[in-house]
């Protein structure tokens, strides 16, 4: 697995392993699987209510807690500062774990105002050794200048809805000037419709692969960490085989061009959209 040295000198393998929706007894049994099948980098949420799941798929695990990476996120409705350092150890709590090597604020909830308290609540919650690193997800660039004018410290990673109907160029650019490292999520899209697309089924006959194979090989060489979800082994094992192949740059051109600029899959627009 190749990987990513953040700014602070995290390193993560280039491609994660996204929990949206496993919980339960069978979500352990999926995760487990993931890491089994060579995952290390495990994606949730609060908001998830899986953070549970989570930790004890890592503590079933024979992987060593030291050689995986567990990110996790603040909602919205605990911005305030206190409540922020108190639901990182909630969440902490609920996974059973001592530390998380990531946590991010999941939506900046503009209309709330309130992500700058939160924020300095990660920078804080890092200090108390309850974070390795920090970061942000689903922020534009005027809420990370926001963060950096407020507290002098930018996120080491944003991670943000990335797939080809919607490739994200301004904020990777962005990103980028900025020594932060792009996430993916959703990066298959809407899956059931996106692998039936017909260039990209071309273009993956071409190269030998699968279509999600394909997308997440052209999210790799867009220089970003995609976090593909999947409850089954094979299609986890096969969603990181992607380091054996390259894209050309005219193809990856030709994916570039399926993007658009309406082209959110639910509308979530994060100058606007909430979520707590």
């Amino acid at each position: 697995m190749e990987t990513y040295t953040l700014r602070d000198g995290l390193t993560l393998p280039k491609v994660g392993f996204g929990t949206y929706k496993l919980n339960g007894a069978h979500g352990v049994d999926v995760i487990d699987s993931a890491i089994d099948r060579g995952y290390r980098l495990l994606d949730t949420a609060f908001n998830y209510e899986n953070e549970g799941a989570v930790g004890e798929a890592v503590r079933r695990s024979s992987v060593p807690r030291s050689e995986l990476l567990i990110s996790s996120k603040l909602p919205g409705r605990h911005h305030d500062y206190h409540e922020a350092i108190d639901t990182i150890q909630e969440s902490l709590y609920r996974a059973g774990l001592d530390y998380y090597d990531l946590y991010l604020i999941h939506w900046p909830n503009p209309k709330e105002d309130h992500y700058v308290e939160a924020w300095q609540a990660l920078i804080d919650a890092q200090k108390f050794g309850l974070v390795r690193s920090i970061g942000v997800s689903n922020f534009l660039p005027a809420h990370l200048d926001r963060l950096k004018k407020a507290t002098g410290v930018l996120p080491v990673i944003n991670q943000i809805e990335l797939h080809p109907y919607f490739n994200q160029q301004a904020q990777r650019d962005y990103d980028a000037a900025n020594g932060i490292l792009t996430q993916d999520w959703s990066p298959l899209g809407r899956a059931s419709e996106m692998l039936q697309n017909p260039t990209l089924k071309q273009l993956a006959a071409e190269y030998g692969k699968n279509v999600g194979q394909l997308i997440l090989r052209w999210e790799l060489q867009l220089g970003t960490l995609p976090i593909p979800k999947s409850s089954t082994p094979k299609r986890q094992a096969g969603n990181l085989d992607l380091f054996d192949f390259e894209i050309s740059a005219a193809d990856m051109a030709t994916i570039n061009g399926l993007s658009s600029a309406d082209g959110r899959l639910k509308n979530q627009d994060p100058a606007v959209y909430q979520e707590f």
